[in-house]
């Protein structure tokens, strides 16, 4: 008897993290709205705010609404996890402040959304990380830019506003190659979302990026 297929990419897309409501059977993820979560009794809550199990604590750091999207996105990109966050601004920035430190620097693709520009070029700097800009198709000049305390390699599936199409499996390969991790963000409808590459098989994958993954924004 063969085994069975695990679920598909369509599949991962409607259900992935999610389980129908053990009580009324419904398909659909709710919205949940709630602000706060009601705990079993003292034991159960200081478990909670010590990260000893999981569950939700308040709707600012968690929901069971969005876990459900960050499940199913990690699933879509065969990730360890997702982070999901209210804009693509804050995306990139909870991406770089976890990942670099004072005295890092970062190689980013010159072609970027202002906000990114302006984040690399002007905020960054205040707090020790400096970025060098190189043009998105110049992969020699990528490798070039790389230093001994490059952290990260910055671009866009899109580039903004030139609307270059990042080559994601080189630009990725030369970011391993030098032992630092990718980030590309993916734009789509004016929405960003953010993808850490390094952990995701699109970047450590040498092949062609199909339609489907390079439309998806990690």
């Amino acid at each position: 008897m063969a085994a069975p297929k695990p679920p598909a990419f369509d599949t991962l897309s409607l259900h992935a993290g999610q389980h129908p409501d053990p009580l009324t059977g419904s398909r659909a993820t709710p919205i949940y709205q709630t602000t706060s979560y009601v705990f079993q009794d003292a034991d159960h809550a200081a478990a909670l705010f010590n990260l000893e199990r999981a569950g939700h604590i308040y709707t600012r750091i968690s929901n069971p609404t969005i876990a459900v999207l960050e499940e199913r996105l990690a699933a879509l990109e065969n990730g360890v996890g997702a982070v999901c966050t209210a804009s693509g601004m804050a995306a990139l920035h909870l991406a770089i402040a976890t990942l670099l430190n004072a005295g890092d620097h970062i190689v980013a693709s010159a072609s970027l959304y202002g906000g990114s520009i302006n984040l690399l070029t002007h905020t960054l700097p205040r707090f020790g990380i400096t970025t060098t800009f190189v043009k998105p198709r110049d992969h020699d000049g990528i490798r070039a830019a790389v230093r001994p305390n490059t952290k990260l390699v910055i671009g866009e599936t899109i580039g903004n506003p030139g609307m270059e199409v990042l080559d994601i499996p080189t630009v990725a390969q030369s970011a391993h190659d030098a032992k630092i991790r990718a980030n590309v963000a993916s734009v789509k409808r004016r929405w960003v979302s953010l993808l850490i590459a390094a952990a995701c098989p699109l970047a450590r994958a040498a092949g062609p990026v199909s339609p489907r993954a390079s439309g998806r924004q990690r």
